[in-house]
C-alpha cells in the first residue's frame, strides 16, 4: 500500500505528532526521549516567539493505517533575511525504515517550501538554534542527551540515497573532568581576570530573577552566536520562554557569571546533570510520576555525566582566554558535586574557537552530526 501523507491539524494529531518518535524508539538504549510537555509547548503558536517569524506546516506518515513517519516543515523568515537564503527546513524528522516514507515526508517539505519561493531544502533544523538540529552519522551506539537528536543509521543512509549532501557539521565530545583545576588553567585564569579586571558571580535564582539576569545571559548568547551557520537572534519573547525553562532545570551552583570592572555581563556558562536516564525512565512523560524521576537526577541521585548547555563570549572579549575563567571556577564545584565526565553540545566544525576551549582537557570526539541540504 502506498504512503499517504496527512498535514497536522487537530490537538489529538499533534500529540500523536510530539509521541511518534518516544514511541518509535521505546526500549532503544541510546535514545532520549523527548519531554511531551516542552514539545507540545514548541508548537503552540501562543507560546513560542518563533512563530513571529517563521511559517510552518507538521505533516505524519501513514501506511496499512499506522503511523509510519513524521516531519516539520519550516521557513524561517528571519534566518533566510541574515543569510541571504531561500530555504525550506525540515525537523522532527523520523522514520520507520522504508525509503518510500522518507522520500514521501521530504517531498512534503519541499512542496510546502516551492509554494513560499523557496530554493533548497535543509535539515534536520528547528525554528532556531535551540530546537533539536544535526542527523547523527556517527555515535550510534552512545547514549544521546536531552537537547540533542538521536536517529538509526539507517536516517542518513536514506538522505544519501535521495540526493541529499552535506552542508555543515557538529562533533560532540566527552570529557574527563579532571581532579582538580589544572595549574596551568588557574595561572591564566587569575592573569585574565587581573589583566581585563574581570569578576566571577555567583547568583541566587532569586537574584538572577531580580536582575534580569536570564535575560541578560539570553542577549549574551545572541551576540556569542550571532554569526554561527543559521542562526536567528532571539527575540524578546523567545528569551522570556528559555529564561522560564533553564531556571526551572538548572542548578545555581553549575551557572557562571562574568562581569566586567562597570558590572555588564562578557561571559556565562551554564550546564545541568545529565538527565537522559530519568528521561529514558519516564519516556517523556510528566505525569503522573515521571516527574519524580527528574528531579532525583537534577538534585538527589544524579549521574556522573553532566551536560554543558550553553557556553557564551561577548565578541569583543574573545580570544582573552575569559572561557578559562568558568573552568577555574566550576571543575572543582562538579568534582564536589559528585561529577567524573561532561558532554558538550553540539559543536561546529569549523568554529575553531570553541574546539580550542577543550584542548586542555582529557576527551574523546564520539558524535558527529550534519545537516543535510538539496536544491529543490
Amino acid at each position: 500500500m502506498s504512503v499517504t501523507i496527512k498535514r497536522v491539524e487537530s490537538k489529538a494529531e499533534l500529540k500523536k505528532f510530539v509521541r511518534f518518535a518516544n514511541n518509535l524508539y521505546k526500549g532503544n538504549k541510546y535514545y532520549v526521549p523527548s519531554i511531551v510537555f516542552d514539545e507540545l509547548a514548541t508548537f503552540d503558536k501562543s507560546k513560542n516567539g518563533a512563530y513571529e517569524f517563521c511559517d510552518t506546516e507538521l505533516y505524519m506518515a501513514y501506511k496499512d493505517g499506522e503511523a509510519v513517519g513524521r516531519v516539520a516543515a519550516i521557513i524561517n523568515h528571519k534566518a533566510n533575511e541574515r543569510w541571504k537564503a531561500k530555504q525550506v527546513r525540515f525537523g522532527w524528522i523520523d522514520f520507520i525504515d522504508d525509503i518510500e516514507v522518507s522520500s514521501a515526508l521530504l517531498d512534503a517539505v519541499a512542496q510546502f517550501g516551492k509554494a513560499h519561493g523557496m530554493e533548497q531544502i535543509v535539515g534536520p533544523l528547528g525554528f532556531t538554534d535551540f530546537d533539536p538540529e544535526g542527523m547523527l552519522v556517527e555515535g550510534f551506539d552512545r547514549l544521546s542527551t536531552m537537547a540533542l537528536i538521536y536517529n538509526h543509521p539507517y536516517y542518513p543512509e536514506h538522505l544519501k540515497q535521495l540526493g541529499y549532501t552535506k552542508e555543515t557539521g557538529w562533533v560532540e565530545y566527552r570529557i574527563t573532568i579532571p581532579d582538580q583545576v589544572p595549574e596551568r588553567y588557574a595561572k591564566i585564569a587569575e592573569t585574565v581576570m587581573e589583566r581585563y579586571n574581570l569578576t566571577i558571580r555567583k547568583l541566587t535564582r532569586r537574584q538572577i530573577m531580580r536582575s534580569n539576569y536570564g535575560q541578560k545571559f539570553f542577549e549574551l548568547i545572541n551576540q556569542t552566536y550571532c554569526n554561527l551557520y543559521g542562526y536567528s537572534l532571539l527575540s524578546p519573547k523567545q528569551i522570556d520562554s528559555y529564561v522560564d525553562l533553564y531556571l526551572s532545570l538548572v542548578d545555581t551552583r553549575m551557572l557562571t557569571f562574568i562581569e566586567n570592572a562597570e558590572g555588564e555581563l562578557v561571559a556565562a556558562g551554564a550546564s545541568i546533570p545529565s538527565l537522559s536516564e530519568a528521561l529514558q525512565k519516564c519516556n517523556g512523560e510528566l505525569f503522573p510520576f515521571g516527574w519524580w524521576h527528574l528531579i532525583k537526577a537534577m538534585f538527589f541521585k544524579r549521574s556522573d555525566t553532566l551536560d554543558l548547555l550553553l557556553i557564551g563570549v561577548r565578541p569583543d572579549y574573545q580570544n582573552c582566554g575569559v572561557n578559562s575563567l568558568m573552568f577555574y571556577d566550576l571543575i572543582d564545584r562538579y568534582r564536589a558535586m559528585g561529577f567524573k565526565y561532561a558532554e558538550t553540545n553540539a559543536n561546529l566544525e569549523s568554529n575553531e574557537k570553541v574546539q580550542a576551549m577543550w584542548r586542555p582537557f582529557e576527551k574523546e570526539l564520539h558524535k558527529r552530526r550534519w545537516v543535510f541540504g538539496k536544491d529543490i
